[in-house]
């Protein structure tokens, strides 16, 4: 039975996230849909991140297994053509190796989190950006950023509905830059806690307005992806045009 291994692009904004849920349409039951109208078979689509509402991607990375075999530029194309016209495009499909799973074999996952920063809100880019209209230091931010990379308890960084059974996580990268009237956080872990990017958003736009310190920052310390890499390599990104995790 092949597995084929698809790459996914998405605005995340019609939907309530990549998993399925009974509250509104998601990523995994469209391309389910997709797959079904393309061959006939229910099969479960898995994703490497299961992004969450409003969350959007440039390379998702996903897989699938079909009984029957399809070529490949098929199954990109129908998929394609089986999702529209909601905002989700499949932009490679390619046979998986034995053994490869789009969430488990995934070693390095990276998000990004764009803030316009400037009095005015967006026009064009409206749900895909967080406007935040005071000066923002990002010097400051990127200081308490450092004290938040490596091995830590994020308790207090994850969601309440967190079902994770260890809020213990190794953040690889946290970087906060500015690009003209945009900030770009990027993020990179090979797992994140529910909900943790965005708290660690929030954390350091607190400290960018003054209202916190980066001591403040280590405190709530409890002692929490641009791109998924497999086996070392980079190979997909994982880009979030607002609300990363």
């Amino acid at each position: 039975m092949p597995r084929y291994r698809i790459m996914v692009e998405y605005d995340g904004g019609p939907f309530v996230g990549w998993q399925r849920q009974d509250s509104g349409p998601s990523i995994q039951v469209a391309l389910e849909d997709a797959v079904f109208a393309l061959s006939g078979e229910r099969v479960v689509v898995h994703g490497a991140g299961r992004t969450d509402a409003g969350v959007h991607a440039l390379g998702q990375v996903a897989h699938f297994d079909l009984v029957a075999d399809k070529r490949l530029e098929e199954v990109r194309g129908a998929l394609t053509f089986h999702l529209k016209p909601q905002p989700i495009v499949i932009v490679s499909a390619e046979l998986a190796q034995q053994g490869f799973h789009a969430r488990f074999s995934a070693t390095h996952r990276r998000y990004r989190y764009r803030i316009l920063n400037r009095r005015t809100p967006a026009a064009l880019e409206r749900g895909h950006v967080w406007h935040v209209p005071v000066p923002l230091d990002v010097e400051a931010m990127q200081a308490a950023a450092a004290l938040l990379i490596g091995t830590h308890d994020f308790n207090s960084f994850r969601s309440v509905s967190c079902q994770a059974k260890s809020s213990i996580k190794t953040l690889d990268e946290l970087r906060v830059g500015r690009c003209g009237e945009e900030i770009r956080i990027e993020v990179a872990a090979r797992s994140f806690l529910h909900n943790q990017v965005r708290i660690l958003v929030g954390t350091l736009q607190l400290v960018g307005r003054g209202q916190w310190s980066a001591a403040d920052v280590g405190k709530a310390l409890a002692v929490c992806l641009m791109e998924v890499r497999y086996d070392g390599s980079a190979e997909a990104d994982l880009e979030e045009a607002i609300d990363e995790n």
